[in-house]
């Protein structure tokens, strides 16, 4: 019996090595793999305006980073697949290898490091206000913190601790998703809701009640970059050169501008 369990663990022992020198060859050789498939694997999340975008009129993909993607395919000889993803379900995609990459302006954040690497930023936003522009009380950025005020921020993004300690004087008032951020400001509920700059945008762009607010100084500047799984060096490297590529030839600059973040491109 002792010979038998000795000899049963000694299997078990040898495949878990096998199994473990497989993932690293695997996790080594990206670059060959998606070269031999003949395609990249593009996580997104269609509902980011101005950075990968499913226009609803016409169903396509719009934004820096679909402009990106398709830059990085090229660069690589490659045929490129777009796969649907979210900032919830982002570490998982990447760790289950449904995708060799996520571009969707992955914000560089502490929490994401243990899951991910990142690429060198190629935007950087801080906090913005969106606010009704028929709001007499809501005209610029010092009219935000001041006593009878309603801020609204979203459950679990970086705005809600950052607005918890900037805010004095108003209400900050916390919704579970990204939508009834601008539903209680469209609604009168809250005089206006705290995002980052693309998404302001979409709001400007989109309705005719909006406008957007730049605070004097920017507050929380957060880089966005490009995530790829944990403990693939060289395959970061391969996507890292490609960032610096795109800054240094202008085509990050131009796509940026195409679509209106111009503001926010990370030299």
């Amino acid at each position: 019996m002792m010979k038998y369990s000795a000899t049963l663990l000694l299997s078990l022992t040898f495949s878990a090595l096998l199994s473990s020198s497989t993932v690293t060859a695997d996790s080594q050789n990206r670059l060959e793999r998606i070269k031999s498939a003949n395609q990249l694997r593009v996580c997104i999340w269609p509902d980011y305006f101005s950075i990968t975008y499913r226009n609803p009129r016409t169903q396509q993909l719009e934004g820096i980073d679909i402009d990106m993607a398709k830059a990085f395919a090229d660069q690589l000889g490659v045929k490129l697949k777009f796969v649907d993803s979210s900032f919830s379900h982002l570490a998982q995609n990447l760790k289950e290898d449904r995708c060799d990459i996520a571009m969707h302006g992955v914000g560089v954040r502490e929490s994401r490091q243990p899951h991910m690497d990142f690429t060198q930023p190629h935007l950087v936003s801080g906090i913005y206000a969106v606010s009704d522009k028929n709001n007499p009380h809501i005209q610029q950025w010092s009219d935000i913190d001041q006593p009878g005020h309603i801020v609204v921020v979203q459950k679990g993004t970086y705005m809600e601790p950052v607005m918890k300690d900037y805010l004095q004087q108003a209400e900050l008032s916390v919704v579970d998703n990204f939508k009834a951020r601008e539903q209680e400001v469209e609604s009168g509920r809250a005089d206006l809701f705290m995002t980052d700059y693309p998404y302001g945008r979409r709001m400007t762009s989109l309705t005719t009640w909006a406008q957007l607010m730049a605070p004097p100084t920017a507050i929380a500047p957060t880089p966005y970059a490009y995530a790829v799984p944990k403990g693939e060096p060289e395959w970061l490297a391969v996507a890292d050169k490609f960032v610096a590529t795109v800054k240094a030839d202008g085509r990050l600059r131009a796509a940026a501008e195409r679509h209106g973040l111009g503001p926010i491109v990370a030299e």
